[in-house]
């Protein structure tokens, strides 16, 4: 399967003789299959003038766990192997369906949220399991680990580029105008008041952004951080979770592009 210059299945990109010069390692940003696609095919349209072919790993759902510990994590490690001296980029989205979900997301808020008076108040605190802080400390920790293959398998040019997605709107819409069981119904059921709905995942947005923004410190020259947080209005999103094919364009082209031609992608 093919869209223009991005592939996600190797087979279909070996049988058009191409061989990836990016391969993306991603969740449902990445692999959004509904009409207009994913964030990836708009960047695949943004580096194709400089000839490069994407090969996209993972899948709809993924954790960042999942590409180093998980289901995904031969088929990275098989295409770094192969792959990995003549890549120019890796790009990584990860780290959003590690809190997406009814029973990601619910776990970490306290019991009775209903007299919180501002985001952090809803959130659990320490560092046991299923506590932000925990959370993020798994999701850290599996990046470093991703992030550590790839430099291992690929040479002193390849670039590394992560992002952050955007603050999503908590609207309970699911995929194709369904009722959702991602954000909302986690809210409602601990009670958060609706005006600190959004304020809570900014909170966990912000979060992700300060610990891969730490994940930059391991290598300036080769590890660059996307934030696309502040781009998209609540009408740029499908649902609780995926811009619109019009949103997915506005992020590439307002805050993909200028990292992508400063690295020498487009």
């Amino acid at each position: 399967m093919n869209f223009e210059n991005v592939y996600w299945d190797w087979n279909s990109m070996q049988n058009d003789n191409h061989y990836p010069s990016i391969l993306a390692i991603g969740d449902s940003w990445f692999w959004y299959p509904f009409p207009g696609g994913s964030l990836v095919n708009q960047l695949g349209r943004l580096v194709a003038k400089k000839e490069h072919y994407i090969l996209a790993l993972g899948n709809n759902g993924a954790e960042a766990f999942d590409y180093v510990y998980g289901k995904y994590s031969k088929a990275v490690k098989s295409a770094l192997r192969f792959h990995g001296s003549a890549l120019s980029c890796v790009f990584i989205s990860g780290g959003g369906n590690d809190f997406a979900g009814f029973n990601d997301l619910r776990p970490l808020l306290n019991d009775d949220c209903a007299k919180a008076t501002k985001a952090e108040d809803c959130f659990r605190t320490g560092g046991d399991e299923r506590t932000i802080n925990w959370l993020m400390k798994k999701t850290s920790e599996s990046y470093r680990a991703l992030i550590g293959q790839i430099l291992a398998s690929t040479n002193t040019q390849t670039k590394i580029v992560m992002h952050n997605y955007d603050y999503a709107f908590p609207s309970g819409k699911g995929v194709f105008g369904n009722k959702g069981n991602w954000l909302k119904p986690a809210l409602e059921n601990a009670k958060v008041p609706e005006k600190l709905h959004r304020e809570c995942i900014k909170h966990l947005i912000n979060r992700i952004t300060f610990e891969l923004g730490e994940l930059v410190k391991i290598d300036k020259t080769r590890i660059v951080l996307v934030d696309s947080t502040n781009t998209l209005a609540e009408g740029d999103w499908a649902n609780e979770l995926h811009p619109k094919p019009s949103g997915f364009k506005k992020i590439a082209v307002q805050k993909w592009l200028p990292i992508l031609k400063n690295i020498g992608l487009a």
